[in-house]
């Protein structure tokens, strides 16, 4: 089936149609996205403007149209810190309701965080025993920890790129005073969070699952996206705290020339670069690997989980035809009865169904384990 999957991330809108089947690997089909950052559209009591839902609508409706002329049969839509933390937030949702008949599911903060510590789970199988997954978006900085496929305990806190380099950062390039009084605010943020995690026990695995975090592993050295998906891409602690000092001396414009930076990536990756360093110093890990699969594929993945149980699909077309529905019919040269295999139908989907994320698997909150 395809499928569909709309974010609404506070640096980016993207909309991402995946070929799959339950038990096999999403496959990308097509992608249409845009930069937007909403966070740059929240005014001083924290709405996001008219301005910016015109934006969001807008790209909504061209997201919806994408999806039907690309035959989706099904769609996930969803959005995260960006509308979840603005002052006017439900108004938003409602506005871009009646306006597109979309609904937007808001994740909360620790959602997010299991979705995408559900993904990693999946990429790096069970043999990679406890993870600790690390994710710095826009507008918050997501952690999750577990054994199994969803963690024993996820948090977010606001240390996104996007909101710290809106609310620090003012100069290009950025005031020592500003950068030293910066890291003195992630470090005061994250300290009594980590701490929450001394109980759980020590991850085998560390990954990075954002495109900030993408980024900062390709300056480092790390292999260009162009060499796919099974590459092995490291970060380490010492070349974090070595670029970290380097780019705050850098303009926005000469962080272009830096290898996999973006125009939309280049202002916040030095909040981005001091976010890591701190992560990495506080959970005392001295590198993390970066997995390729993040919250969109961990939607996915879930959408098919729930599939399976909802209704029997037809296998893979290598796994061969299901003899489920038998009938019994003569052969004209024998005479004899035989059994022929029916074709099983396949489930078929409205172009395109807005499926709000399911809920069935209790998620982890902030504390442990929902119940």
């Amino acid at each position: 089936m395809r499928l569909g999957v709309l974010d609404i991330g506070s640096n980016t809108v993207h909309l991402l149609l995946v070929d799959a089947h339950p038990g096999a690997r999403p496959v990308a089909f097509a992608s249409h996205k845009r930069p937007l950052s909403l966070v740059q559209y929240l005014d001083g009591d924290g709405n996001i403007t008219d301005a910016g839902q015109h934006e969001l609508i807008e790209f909504v409706l061209e997201a919806w149209e994408f999806a039907a002329t690309h035959k989706a049969e099904d769609l996930l839509a969803f959005c995260t810190s960006a509308i979840r933390e603005a002052t006017n937030g439900p108004e938003v949702l409602a506005r871009v309701k009646h306006e597109t008949t979309v609904t937007l599911q808001e994740l909360t903060g620790s959602e997010e965080a299991s979705m995408t510590f559900f993904a990693v789970r999946r990429w790096y199988g069970w043999g990679a025993g406890p993870i600790l997954d690390l994710d710095i978006g826009g507008g918050s900085f997501e952690m999750a920890y577990g054994t199994d496929e969803l963690p024993e305990f996820a948090t977010s806190v606001p240390l996104g790129a996007s909101r710290l380099t809106r609310d620090w950062l003012h100069d290009d390039p950025p005031t020592a005073k500003s950068v030293k009084e910066l890291r003195r605010y992630i470090r005061s943020t994250l300290k009594p969070v980590v701490r929450q995690f001394d109980d759980l026990g020590r991850a085998n695995l560390v990954a990075g699952t954002s495109k900030t975090f993408r980024s900062l592993a390709r300056i480092a050295g790390a292999a260009p996206s162009a060499a796919g998906p099974y590459v092995k891409r490291e970060l380490h602690a010492a070349d974090l705290g070595l670029w970290a000092q380097r780019i705050s001396a850098m303009t926005v414009e000469d962080r272009l020339y830096l290898p996999g930076v973006s125009d939309a990536r280049a202002p916040q990756l030095l909040a981005g670069a001091l976010v890591a360093e701190a992560a990495l110093e506080l959970f005392e890990f001295p590198s993390m690997v970066i997995c390729p699969w993040a919250l969109r594929e961990g939607l996915i993945l879930r959408r098919l989980d729930q599939l399976v149980f909802e209704d029997a699909l037809d296998p893979a077309p290598h796994v061969g035809k299901r003899k489920k529905d038998k009938s019994k019919k003569k052969s004209k040269e024998s005479g004899k009865t035989t059994d022929i295999d029916e074709p099983h139908p396949v489930k078929e989907f409205p172009v395109p169904v807005n499926t709000p994320s399911p809920s069935p698997i209790p998620a982890p909150v902030a504390g442990g384990l929902a119940s």
